[in-house]
């Protein structure tokens, strides 16, 4: 079953400003089929992250990968980097907030002093292609090579004979593989599964690849960076290893589970999406405000496929058809259509009519192992769990901050005065993550299945105990890391 998207559109008496054209991470629908550059939209052929599709309307639209922001004004001191709103010559509109710095995204507040001074690690386009050609020239590198240890290369790789662990330490990988924990980590699960051999994918490519996808999450994000989706894609490699999945997807769906799993959160700005709208961000108003942040992720992740070409061989019938189902499984990450999902996923097993020899419904199960492995931190060990809980905590109350500053409306979950760690991961347990889960389980019903409610159960109880005050943090350590299973191993 072939999925169809009507793509957003914009008005046609709204052409895009000129210096919007050239920005990276463009999506064009002009006539041309091919890549393109800025800034003419019949002869853009060349530009980072963007994406053709068949039209007829002579106004390319595009998008600009949000982190960009803090690197044109880094460049640029005179450039001011604004919601969708600010680019037009003229404001719209009275709200004050229009003008709002989005460089402040990507710092925190205590350091708000030094922002300006802090060095910016992520490279696009421009800037590797400045680096290509200064380097050959004797110009020095501002920022040296870290090379790993021999010691912490060899503990990453005993750390990988045991990935199909629901114990895995993401964060204790990522320190061992200097930052490059998605990289190394999807890399070597392509490469467990016979994929890279069997799609006949060119190494450097499906190298530069990953690179490219995990140098586009922000890792000034507490949360939504590559750690996370290392995390998820770690947890999608354990529901492809389970019984129901392993007998019946095939080499398709695993690869694209996979890359679904990697490129989910893809280029996250750290905000949500009723912040965009809310600001009058132009991405807000290109997707109608409709799963603003997926359509991004979704977007930028065609944008590099294409930009490395690592589907350029295949058939192009076939690689488009893989980009068409590559957003299908990002769009489903969704968390305003869970109810959508959650509901058709009960009535499905109610009926007891999923047929996994058809390939609707192994996309649609697909769809939902990537929307448990998003959300699974709440079933994750103790240790593990708490951390996830402080970094997506914080990433909230950054943004309620920027709210105040403002003189916006603060979002729920966002305001440090009226909510804590537990009040927050207690709700969402309740109301998203058990429902949910529980599903699973009945989809599912395997020892992992029943580890990760046994944590949730535990994590949530911890959660309720901090909350009363009835226990301290050093009474949940060890009780839960004793009690719990160990989940999936390694076969």
């Amino acid at each position: 079953m072939e999925v169809c998207y009507q793509l957003p559109v914009l008005p046609l008496d709204r052409p895009v400003p000129k210096h919007v054209l050239s920005r990276r991470g463009a999506i064009s629908f002009s006539s041309s089929s091919s890549l393109f550059g800025a800034p003419d939209p019949r002869q853009l052929s060349q530009r980072r992250g963007a994406i053709s599709y068949d039209s007829s309307d002579q106004t390319a639209l595009y998008i600009r990968m949000l982190g960009a922001c803090v690197i044109f004004k880094q460049l640029f001191s005179n450039v001011r980097v604004r919601s969708q709103a600010g680019f037009e010559p003229e404001r719209r509109g009275s709200h004050p907030y229009l003008s709002i710095d989005f460089q402040t995204l990507h710092s925190r507040a205590e350091y708000s002093g030094a922002a300006t001074g802090r060095k910016i690690r992520r490279l696009f386009s421009f800037q590797r292609h400045l680096h290509s050609i200064r380097l050959p020239q004797g110009t020095s590198y501002s920022t040296p090579l870290h090379i790993l240890d021999e010691d912490y290369t060899g503990q990453a790789k005993c750390m990988l004979e045991k990935v199909g662990s629901w114990n895995f330490d993401i964060f204790l990988f990522d320190r061992l593989t200097n930052g490059n924990s998605l990289v190394t980590l999807t890399f070597h699960l392509l490469n467990r599964f016979g994929l890279i051999e069997l799609f006949q994918l060119d190494m450097v490519k499906l190298r530069r690849f990953l690179v490219l996808v995990q140098d586009d999450y922000h890792s000034q994000n507490p949360y939504h960076n590559a750690v996370h989706a290392a995390d998820v894609t770690q947890a999608m490699y354990c529901y492809l290893k389970e019984p129901k999945l392993s007998r019946s997807l095939t080499s398709c769906d695993i690869l694209l589970g996979l890359l679904a799993a990697a490129t989910h959160d893809l280029d996250h700005p750290g905000v949500n999406q009723p912040f965009l709208i809310k600001t009058d961000h132009y991405l807000a108003a290109l997707y109608r405000n409709s799963s603003v942040l997926e359509n991004h992720h979704w977007r930028s992740a065609v944008g590099l496929l294409r930009e490395t070409e690592l589907f350029f061989h295949l058939p192009a019938d076939d690689w488009l058809n893989m980009e068409r189902q590559l957003g299908s499984l990002i769009l489903a990450t969704d968390i305003s259509r869970q109810n959508e999902y959650l509901s058709k996923f009960r009535t499905h097993l109610d009926q007891e009519d999923l047929c996994l020899g058809s390939a609707g419904d192994r996309h649609f199960v697909l769809q939902m192992a990537l929307k448990c492995a998003d959300i699974c931190n709440p079933c994750r060990p103790w240790e593990l769990s708490k951390q996830w809980s402080e970094k997506v905590t914080e990433e909230f109350f950054h943004q309620g901050e920027i709210e105040k500053q403002h003189k916006l409306e603060v979002s729920p979950l966002c305001d440090n005065q009226a909510n804590t760690i537990g009040n927050i991961q207690i709700g969402f347990m309740t109301y998203v993550v058990e429902p949910l889960f529980a599903e699973w389980a009945r989809f599912s019903d395997t020892r992992l299945s029943q580890t990760m409610l046994g944590h949730l159960g535990l994590n949530k109880a911890s959660w309720s105990g901090l909350q009363t005050g009835s226990m301290d943090e050093s009474d949940l350590e060890e009780p839960a890391s004793r009690t719990s299973p160990q989940g999936s191993q390694e076969s």
